[in-house]
């Protein structure tokens, strides 16, 4: 079977006109060679009857020659008639035997070579018809021989000519055959590659068919391709024109958005210090209550923006994993810190498991993930609580945030992760508050995953609640805990010390006249001597004229007349009598462009986005005075 599999595909392997000339010459030579072994054998066969016959005529002569002597029992007249028998030709021996058997008379040939013979024997009848004797007589087969070899030569100068015939025939019919089947093939291969093809009408009637249809059907093909190619052209110009009308209405919208976040923030943040200076020394309860309604709407401002910035910042690139490992469980207990005053003020249970569990992931990211995601159940549960566990899954940790709010339809949970989709109200009218963001937190937690080379699967039940989990790689726990970058909380003390910045001067550069009249207050009221400028030309103006350069110079970023805060802090740092290493640098800005966050990044100077609260403001101001000191002393 394997033979005859291998002789099938080395058949396969030969062109159509080879199977073809092969075709004609197997049946040919086969027929051939056993027409001529019949005939040979026809012929061999006749041969060594003549001479089978020829050695019968030679016995019965001496036979008969040897009657009387053998009567006498004269057996030199025997061996002369023996004798005489071998001169006939090819007669290789004669014996004479008696009736008992007895050789009386022998002769061999001695004059020619003795081959393969045949024996005949023939009885000696005596006159009254009684057996006296036989007579043998061996006649060579020598000339049988030669007749074999001579019909082998001859079979081979005639199977070479039938092949050579046959050959020749099988050759013009495959190359009349195969030929246009061929011009076929390589008209095929142009069509395909694109180009014009047509054969020639030549050859067989089937084969003049075979060509015409193909021509036909090249022309059909070639004129399909034609207006195929006619379409995708207009396809793929009104593709770029499509394209590039929403490249600029995304470049639009990327400006809109990045000039309304700056120009919101600006009055925003210019609120947030003045709700602070309104509540500084105020024991009004009533008066502080509206204080606090104000506080409450500028929060969820800031968490607005704080979504826009954040997307941002993802655009831009400024965002880079920082790899280490730590324990989760230092993040479940910031988590829990951060969100359980808003569950418990919800009426709602946050419950975060402990766990031994360690992860080798960037805390920064890992934490604003889970920030949105426990932000965005708290927002959609009406009543029980939001769930925080992890549990090692392989060679990771999988991170679940488990809620029993409203749910997300099916045909919604594709779609939760992109920028700026939201779930129709109808289907959140039993969140709390009505609060709402917009449609940036699982957008924001989709891109940080990918940042961090994992990924976030949702599982939802409308009305049941709403499952996200969150795949991270596990770290070994011998490792000693890093110190977590997010900033920590600032404790009641350093809330209720108004004079935390007593004595530090302060340079405040914002262009801004109502933001830096609300820096000034807020400042002032925590101690600090105030320097303000709205434009580079003050502030060097100022830097003219004072004794000892300011403590700490707090920016903003973008300022009048094109100009920003870095270049102002760049030329007060050439100024003959300006700032040194022992000033604090700090830049607050409601800048979201990517290219500005860029440029922010690679300034190395601390960063602030407005709207930016008190606290948050001063713990800035007294890190980067401290971090000023240690630089200033060498340390």
């Amino acid at each position: 079977m394997n033979w005859n599999f291998r002789l099938l595909r080395g058949l396969a392997r030969l062109t159509f006109a080879q199977q073809l000339i092969l075709l004609a010459l197997v049946p040919a030579t086969a027929a051939t060679l056993v027409a001529i072994a019949v005939l040979t054998r026809q012929h061999l066969g006749n041969l060594t009857e003549l001479m089978r016959a020829n050695a019968q005529t030679v016995a019965l002569q001496v036979a008969t020659v040897a009657q009387a002597p053998l009567a006498r029992m004269d057996r030199r007249a025997l061996a002369r008639t023996a004798q005489t028998g071998t001169y006939q030709p090819h007669v290789q021996q004669v014996q004479i035997w008696t009736e008992d058997g007895e050789i009386v008379a022998n002769s061999e040939t001695v004059d020619r070579r003795r081959g393969e013979g045949l024996q005949v024997v023939v009885p000696i009848v005596s006159d009254d018809g009684r057996h006296n004797g036989k007579v043998m007589v061996e006649i060579g087969l020598d000339a049988v021989q030669s007749a074999r070899r001579s019909v082998w030569l001859n079979v081979a100068l005639v199977l070479a000519m039938s092949l050579l015939g046959v050959g020749l025939a099988g050759w013009w019919a495959a190359r009349r055959i195969s030929e246009p089947i061929r011009a076929l093939g390589e008209a095929v291969d142009r069509l395909g590659a694109g180009e014009a093809a047509s054969v020639a009408i030549e050859g067989t009637s089937e084969v003049r068919h075979l060509q015409h249809g193909f021509n036909q059907a090249a022309r059909a093909l070639a004129e399909s391709h034609r207006l195929l190619q006619s379409r995708i052209n207009e396809a793929t110009a009104e593709l770029a024109r499509k394209n590039q009308l929403l490249e600029v209405a995304s470049q639009a919208k990327t400006r809109l958005l990045a000039a309304a976040s700056h120009d919101l923030r600006q009055p925003l943040h210019a609120l947030t210090l003045f709700s602070d200076g309104l509540a500084n020394g105020e024991t009004d309860p009533v008066k502080l209550q509206r204080i606090g309604h104000i506080r409450e709407c500028v929060d969820s401002l800031d968490r607005l923006f704080s979504e826009l910035l954040n997307l941002s910042q993802l655009d831009a690139g400024v965002l880079q994993p920082q790899w280490a490992d730590f324990p989760l469980d230092r993040l479940f207990d910031e988590i829990s810190r951060n969100f359980r005053p808003v569950a418990e003020q919800q009426g709602l249970r946050l419950v975060v498991r402990k766990t031994e569990l360690w992860v080798r992931c960037d805390y920064v990211m890992l934490s604003r993930i889970l920030n949105n995601l426990v932000s965005n159940s708290l927002r959609h549960t009406v009543e029980g609580g939001v769930l925080i566990g992890a549990r090692a899954r392989g060679k990771g940790v999988r991170i679940d945030v488990v809620d029993t709010g409203v749910g997300i339809a099916a045909h919604h949970q594709a779609r939760v992760f992109e920028e700026f989709y939201q779930v129709e109200p109808a289907s959140r009218s039993n969140a709390p508050g009505g609060a709402r963001g917009m449609g940036l937190g699982l957008a924001t937690v989709q891109r940080l995953a990918e940042l961090l080379n994992t990924r976030v699967e949702l599982s939802s039940r409308l009305n049941k609640g709403t499952c996200v989990r969150v795949q991270v790689r596990a770290a070994p726990a011998a490792l000693p805990a890093p110190v977590a970058p997010a900033p920590a909380a600032a404790s009641a003390d350093d809330e209720s010390n108004g004079d935390s910045l007593a004595d530090l001067r302060i340079l405040v550069i914002d262009d801004e006249r109502t933001i830096l009249e609300g820096l000034s207050v807020v400042l002032s009221n925590w101690g600090a001597t105030v320097l303000a400028a709205q434009t580079r030309a003050e502030a060097l103006a100022l830097a003219d004229h004072w004794d000892t350069p300011p403590d700490v110079v707090v920016s903003d970023l973008l300022l009048q007349g094109g100009d920003n805060g870095l270049d102002v802090i760049a030329a007060l740092e050439r100024h003959p009598n300006g700032i040194g290493a022992g000033t604090a640098r700090l830049l607050v800005t409601g800048e979201t462009k990517p290219d500005r966050l860029r440029e922010v990044a690679a300034a190395g100077i601390a960063v602030l986005y407005k709207p930016v609260s008190p606290r948050v403001l001063r713990q800035a101001i007294q890190a980067q005075r401290a971090a000023a000191l240690m630089v200033a002393a060498g340390l």
